[in-house]
């Protein structure tokens, strides 16, 4: 049986990074590793609060992840972002992403949605913000953005932000991006608005699994390890975090 090549290991300033030379072996690990976190988190306290991206960067990654023996009814689920004014059946609404990637496959304790078509938005990011300040979060499984984001916060983005959840205008690249993903038909339909988690708010997690495949995210990864610590690449940040790993491919890391 082939065995895969072992991952090129190596740390920028607190930051681990792994880098496989395909995005199924990066895929396989990253689940396993968030899993046995998630597992490590439910035996330790009898339950575990994890926060998931939505993206289609992220889908091998969460059959991996799903694959694994996790006591999901011990599980609260919340993810980073959502579109204002776009409700949960949206084609392109990320409670959807939810719901067919991961509520279709297992039932969580709880998940905890953001309402993105809520008649008061900044209640909405108050909601939500009191519902994850109910206890820590374990678990943070992240993407990076093209243009460097982490959730929708976009550059230039405050590393030091005092908020927990609030509404941000998508700039052009962040809106491209959804085109490109396949989630919009053209630029004119993406929103120009959405709630997100700042920066200081997914950084609180425990532990950090980030999955960066593909080559549209090369000159992001490169970014992020290259650059000064700054809101101009907002996942620069990850580089201050105790516990997080990069999981990249040979495809977004072949600007290194």
């Amino acid at each position: 049986m082939h065995t895969p090549a072992a991952p090129e290991n190596f740390h920028i300033d607190l930051l681990s990074v792994l880098k496989f030379q395909t995005r199924e072996a990066l895929d396989a690990r990253a689940g396993a590793d968030a899993a046995d976190a998630i597992i490590q988190a439910v035996a330790a306290k009898g339950a575990a609060r994890i926060i998931l991206a939505s993206a289609p960067s992220q889908t091998g990654f969460l059959n991996a992840l799903l694959s694994r023996p996790i006591p999901w009814g011990n599980v609260h689920i919340f993810h980073m972002d959502e579109y204002v004014g776009i409700d949960a059946t949206h084609p392109a609404s990320f409670r959807r992403y939810q719901q067919e990637h991961v509520l279709s496959k297992i039932t969580p304790a709880a998940f905890h949605g953001i309402t993105g078509e809520s008649s008061s938005i900044s209640g909405e990011c108050e909601r939500y913000a009191s519902m994850l300040a109910e206890s820590p979060i374990d678990v943070v499984c992240a993407g990076i953005g093209e243009n460097g984001h982490l959730a929708f916060n976009d550059p230039p983005a405050d590393l030091n932000d005092p908020h927990t959840v609030k509404v941000v205008d998508l700039d052009e690249a962040c809106r491209q991006q959804q085109v490109n993903d396949g989630c919009f038909p053209d630029f004119d339909s993406v929103p120009k608005r959405a709630l997100t988690l700042t920066v200081p708010a997914l950084l609180s997690g425990k532990k950090m699994f980030v999955i960066v495949p593909g080559p549209r995210k090369a000159a992001a990864i490169k970014h992020t390890l290259e650059d000064a610590i700054s809101g101009e690449c907002p996942a620069t940040a990850l580089r201050n975090h105790p516990n997080a790993t990069l999981y990249i491919d040979a495809a977004s890391a072949s600007h290194l």
